[in-house]
């Protein structure tokens, strides 16, 4: 059996304005701080094998701190990207809440199903998310391997896998969620408590 060690990136510049972040948005100093502190957790309760990390600025910054710490090089790999907002990327979650109040194909009792201008739905990220998942399950069947990706890409993974997409939050910046694996097959991920880091 391997394990899938996903970690969202630390606080970006996006998370501190609340905004929808570009996919240069950079951490902040408290997101480098987190980084670091995550790894130090990291790498007292687990033993990875690998790091790899999603494009985008943000994840590669903190898997850069974290493979600082633990020794690690970090590979890039694409369909771990944060679900793709399109033409919200720069504006302000208040627009986004006052965008859907009058957006006819935004669905409240169904919003993983939305998709915005230029961008994609959730069910979209869950599914180019698990396939990537899937390949790097296949590539290391027995390892721990440590993924740093983003929170709403986490929520579609757990959505996706436990078939209820009302049932999980945001993870806070740098959460750490363990899936173990066998034979092709994903386990849901779960929070690891002991791993959380300071938010402010």
């Amino acid at each position: 059996m391997g394990k899938l060690i996903l970690v969202r990136h630390g606080e970006s510049l996006a998370n501190r304005q609340r905004t929808f972040a570009e996919d240069d948005t950079p951490l902040t100093e408290l997101g480098r701080q987190q980084a670091a502190e995550v790894a130090g957790r990291i790498g007292a309760r687990f033993r990875p094998a690998a790091l790899v990390s999603s494009p985008l600025t943000r994840a590669r910054q903190t898997a850069e701190i974290i493979g600082d710490e633990l020794g690690l090089d970090v590979e890039v790999v694409r369909g771990l990207e944060e679900c793709d907002f399109g033409f919200l990327k720069g504006q302000t979650y208040e627009f986004y809440f006052r965008l859907i109040e009058t957006d006819p194909t935004y669905d409240k009792h169904a919003p993983w199903l939305w998709v915005p201008k230029d961008g994609e739905s959730g069910v979209a990220t869950a599914d180019r998310a698990v396939a990537a998942l899937q390949r790097l399950a296949a590539g290391y069947p027995d390892k721990e391997i440590l993924v740093v990706c983003h929170g709403m890409m986490m929520v579609s993974i757990a959505a996706r896998l436990t078939g209820n997409w009302k049932g999980m939050d945001v993870p806070p910046n740098c959460a750490v969620l363990t899936m173990e694996h066998e034979d092709g097959r994903l386990e849901p991920p779960v929070l690891a408590e002991d791993c959380l880091v300071p938010q402010e």
